[in-house]
């Protein structure tokens, strides 16, 4: 016996890949809906062997419903999540709207899957933000063993993390570098993108940093532990897919990196790819449609006391958005709503 989901925003790129991935791992689905707002009407996406017509999300009944995947804007969120929730559909959120919320779990499953069963709050469980997933996925194991002080992150988040718009400018401004008359100013990030990068993800803060950077930190926080201090800067790139993270870990304790590459072999969703050699790393290219968050370049930091330094990659359309949802309605599954 399964379950009778929805995904909203199934049109757009995570989606789609949120359908993909139920397909893939095969979530016990019973009956599925694809919502799309009205300009988008009509759609067909694909759902492993089958072919779904999108319908109105603003006449959708949630009732009867078990879990609904959103991956749509806060804006929408904030007006159809609460009538899912109404209606005891769980919502499991990828928008940033409810991240902050101390009623509602944020939750990456191999690093607190027990916080699943506070959705009964409000019937509404937060996706994190793509860059806090796959940091906090490698972190955990490591603070569990030696406890974690402080965090320094600097990440290069591919322009798929801001929408098929992103990708549609990459493209084209790549395109124009090359065929004259095609080319094409910046529209979605505020400079050209291609072959470039931009110091610079979302709006800006008081304090000089910007709300991207803010949310890895306050995410870390509520997901792992509020002692470790965290300070990043997140950088898009021009790549398509595909988030990495350069990170500098201080810990209270020694740890040694032999014992460090030891323990992320071991660890959930972690795979370890470090060789000192020429290629011996994994790069955004090699990571797009693995559910995997690979480390590489794992050392000791002489710099400071107990520090290790190591470079993290993870496809940002799965463990940061899609898989991480679909990982969570497993957890909610086996731990909470289990059916049969």
């Amino acid at each position: 016996m399964g379950y009778k989901v929805v995904v909203v925003g199934a049109t757009g790129n995570v989606g789609r890949e949120m359908l993909n991935i139920l397909a893939e791992r095969q979530f016990p689905v019973d009956e599925i809906a694809v919502l799309a707002s009205r300009k988008s009407l009509g759609t067909e996406v694909s759902f492993g062997d089958k072919t779904l017509k999108t319908k109105d999300l603003d006449t959708f009944d949630f009732t009867g419903w078990d879990i609904a995947f959103f991956a749509v804007g806060s804006t929408a969120t904030k007006e159809y999540a609460p009538r899912a929730a109404a209606a005891k559909c769980v919502v499991i959120d990828n928008s940033s709207l409810y991240r902050y919320d101390p009623q509602i779990p944020l939750v990456v499953p191999e690093v607190n899957p027990e916080a699943v069963e506070d959705y009964k709050n409000k019937y509404i469980i937060a996706n994190p933000n793509c860059s806090t997933a796959q940091m906090v996925v490698a972190l955990k194991p490591l603070h569990d063993r030696a406890r974690i002080k402080r965090v320094v992150v600097s990440t290069y988040q591919s322009v798929s993390g801001t929408g098929k718009e992103a990708i549609d400018e990459l493209w084209d401004q790549t395109k124009g570098m090359y065929v004259p008359g095609q080319e094409k100013a910046p529209s979605v990030y505020p400079k050209q993108i291609a072959f470039n990068v931009i110091p610079h993800i979302d709006v800006f803060l008081e304090d000089g940093s910007t709300k991207e950077e803010w949310k890895m930190v306050a995410e870390t926080k509520k997901i792992v532990d509020p002692a470790i201090k965290v300070t990043a800067t997140c950088v898009r790139v021009p790549v398509f897919v595909g988030h990495s993270e350069a990170i500098n870990i201080e810990f209270e304790e020694f740890i040694d990196e032999d014992e460090v590459r030891d323990i992320l072999r071991e660890a959930p969703g972690i795979m370890v790819v470090d060789k000192r050699e020429d290629g011996g790393y994994v790069t955004p290219v090699e990571c797009v449609g693995d559910f995997a968050t690979f480390i590489s370049r794992i050392r000791q930091d002489s710099t400071i006391d107990n520090g290790i330094n190591l470079w993290c990659v993870s496809d940002n359309l799965r463990k940061g958005a899609a898989l991480n949802a679909v990982q969570i309605a497993e957890t909610l599954g086996n731990r909470v709503l289990k059916k049969g």
